[in-house]
């Protein structure tokens, strides 16, 4: 993954370099790379709901998005220093987010007494409650919540390069080309993550409507 993420870098460095008049948040960088904290602020400002966004539809958690967006944009913070233009900042921005949101799912996974409360009541607006039996909802709103928990659920439980090409693709609108960029590596690599991943996600749902069970997660 290191080598791919540098020979993407790599191919990157001069058109970044060109283009970074062009990006207004690679501007604010290189400004606040020579002491310039307002540029710091005002990156933060500009950047701070796509990033909590991206990471609500890996964690499902508005709570914890927040948190975690203080973490990417320190993770930022320190790396000022050997900060290159060599992509879009929302490129490598996105990268740092898709790491930090993976590593608190690894976490999450890890932690044994996990209460997955949460995850089977959102209803999509990052509000949490408890199902009730006598509540008034249509059984269409019903159904259409459960479907987008099931889609979210089914989402998280692809393998990592799967979930993070079909999030930045389905909800953040990327292009082939940024996806690959921002995990490091080809944009055939990336049509192939997104077509498995698209087939994974068929047969997940699939299996849910018939049964209303998932499946295990696959490589």
């Amino acid at each position: 993954m290191a080598k791919a993420i540098a020979a993407v870098a790599a191919s990157y460095e001069q058109a970044g370099r060109r283009g970074a008049a062009a990006d207004y948040d690679v501007g604010l960088m290189l400004r606040f790379q020579e002491g310039d904290e307002l540029a710091f602020q005002e990156l933060v400002q500009r950047n701070h709901g796509r990033v909590v966004g991206l990471i609500y539809r890996f964690i499902s958690d508005a709570s914890e998005a927040e948190d975690l967006a203080q973490e990417v944009f320190l993770r930022i913070y320190r790396a000022r220093k050997t900060y290159k233009p060599t992509a879009k900042f929302s490129t490598w921005m996105f990268r740092i987010t898709a790491n930090v949101s993976l590593n608190a799912l690894r976490s999450r996974a890890n932690r044994k007494d996990e209460v997955s409360i949460d995850q089977v009541t959102d209803f999509g607006d990052g509000s949490r409650a408890m199902p009730d039996p006598e509540a008034e909802m249509p059984d269409h709103d019903l159904r259409q919540a459960e479907l987008q928990t099931k889609v979210r659920e089914a989402i998280a439980e692809l393998p990592e390069k799967q979930q993070v090409a079909v999030v930045l693709n389905k909800y953040e609108g990327m292009s082939y080309a940024e996806i690959a960029g921002t995990i490091g590596c080809s944009t055939m690599a990336v049509k192939s993550l997104l077509a498995r991943a698209r087939d994974n996600l068929k047969d997940s749902l699939l299996l849910y409507i018939r049964t209303g069970r998932g499946r295990q997660r696959v490589c």
